[in-house]
């Protein structure tokens, strides 16, 4: 009797089929990872940015000052700056930016400080409606974690 029950169970659970959990890896890519060519003659997307677009990925960097305290967006940058990217000359403007949309608003952090901006990655032009902002690269849905 108990090897029937045995066998009764060893049956439903192989029919019932195995549960698998998959684990999602997100990616990561560094600012040097990102455009490839000469920069004279302009650059152009490298195949690992293009190969992320539209997943989810990590970049490493850092925050640009803020336009406003309350903002849903951010800029980050390669390295820290202290001027804000929108008030100067194009010469102080960083050469490796993305423009990162949060999915909720955070509490914005030193521009020295570094990040983790974790989000959907956009490829393409595009211009921001509300700020007029035009932007490559751009990290969506995203949210952003100070570095230990």
């Amino acid at each position: 009797m108990k090897r029937r029950c045995f066998l009764k169970a060893c049956l439903f659970a192989l029919t019932s089929g195995p549960t698998l959990v998959l684990a999602t890896s997100t990616a990561s890519i560094g600012f040097e990872e990102m455009y490839e060519g000469n920069p004279i003659l302009g650059l152009q997307f490298s195949s690992k940015l293009k190969s992320l677009a539209n997943k989810t990925v990590s970049v490493q960097g850092f925050m640009a000052p803020p336009l406003k305290p309350e903002a849903d967006f951010l800029v980050m940058t390669r390295e820290p700056v202290s001027l804000c990217p929108f008030c100067n000359s194009d010469q102080d403007w960083p050469d490796n930016i993305i423009v990162v949309y949060l999915s909720a608003k955070q509490e914005f952090v030193q521009p020295n400080r570094p990040i983790v901006v974790t989000g959907k990655l956009e490829l393409g032009s595009k211009t921001d409606q509300e700020t007029g902002f035009v932007s490559l690269v751009r990290l969506v849905d995203a949210t952003f974690e100070v570095m230990k």
